[in-house]
């Protein structure tokens, strides 16, 4: 793999000269991520080159959870205009693979994970964007751009909108003043720090002002790894009766931001297939489409699951959303 433009002087500038450097997994985005190796110290080397990405936001909202008691990775060295941060490794207790491993364990970690975003929750709102009904309907409309575009289905996208707009429409007062929503918040992105209850976050760029909600069904309903539905509810539990809030109208909510977020999700697997060449991607596609249609069964929901009823064959409801043709 090429390394990154001017890694060795940003790494002599860090007091990192010499050091071993070696290339790890991507994600979805494009991002590079390389482990810098100094005799027994390690850190980790992100590569957001520009124009394509932008290290900016993720400076800014770590500065901000670090500076809030929230476990966030230290910032070691930044050069922003060239995409190359240097920060904290946090190993490599991933919760996902922790969990494979250690299934037994499962609920002490989920657990830690929502007391987490409790502790996030009892915080004033950070320094960034509201999460606003445009937005929502922006990343909504991805399942109608991508999924329903590579299936050839021609819907009806002004009622797409109306439906978003009716669901969602009486929450947005519920979401003031709001919470920080890190927006990507599951198994794959948290980190073990030498104990179930230490949450290390990763991921938190595109970080906003909204509903508490959101990151809640992140974790519990995640596009990436099956979350027993026992599970979800005793987590759903703990968190509602940790932060106090109306668990009834809590619920609501939360189906209303997972409908979203799974509808977002689907159209954003068949981007990543279709635009970005990555497969993979689609094999998940059937478990975020069970939970989207676990959601849509919600009465909050009813607009937006007319709007499946009378859009979507049924036959690739049933088929989980259908496999596609590569």
């Amino acid at each position: 793999m090429m390394l990154p433009a001017g890694l060795d002087s940003f790494l002599e500038t860090a007091g990192w000269a010499g050091s071993q450097v070696e290339p790890l997994p991507g994600d979805a985005s494009f991002r590079r991520y390389f482990r810098i190796r100094r005799g027994d110290e390690t850190a980790m080397l992100m590569d957001a080159p520009p124009p394509n990405e932008d290290p900016g936001p993720f400076l800014r909202a770590a500065h901000w959870l670090n500076a809030n008691d929230m476990r966030a990775p230290r910032i070691l060295a930044e050069e922003a205009e060239r995409g190359l941060v240097l920060i904290e490794d946090f190993g490599e207790a991933r919760m996902r693979d922790y969990l494979d491993q250690w299934p037994a364990d499962e609920t002490d970690t989920y657990k830690g994970a929502v007391d987490a975003l409790v502790k996030l929750h009892r915080l004033p709102p950070g320094p960034f964007l509201e999460y606003s009904m445009s937005e929502y309907q922006r990343e909504a409309r991805l399942f109608v751009d991508w999924y329903c575009a590579a299936r050839g289905l021609k819907v009806d996208v002004p009622g797409f909108v109306a439906a978003w707009d009716a669901a969602l429409g009486g929450m947005l007062p519920r979401q003031h003043p709001g919470v920080t929503v890190l927006r990507d918040y599951h198994a794959e992105n948290i980190m073990l720090l030498g104990a179930q209850e230490k949450q290390g976050l990763l991921d938190f760029q595109d970080a906003l002002v909204g509903h508490p909600a959101y990151d809640l069904v992140s974790l519990l309903q995640d596009a990436r790894r099956d979350v027993p539905a026992e599970l979800e509810a005793q987590m759903f539990d703990h968190y509602t009766q940790a932060s106090g809030v109306d668990a009834g109208a809590f619920l609501a909510d939360y189906a209303r931001l997972g409908a979203q977020r799974n509808t977002k999700i689907v159209g954003i697997f068949v981007r990543l297939w279709k635009r970005d060449g990555k497969p993979r991607y689609l094999d998940m596609i059937p478990r975020v489409w069970a939970l989207l249609e676990r959601d849509l069964a919600h009465p909050a929901l009813a607009p937006v699951a007319q709007w499946f009823d009378a859009n979507i064959p049924s036959d690739l409801r049933q088929a989980g959303g259908g496999k596609f043709e590569l």
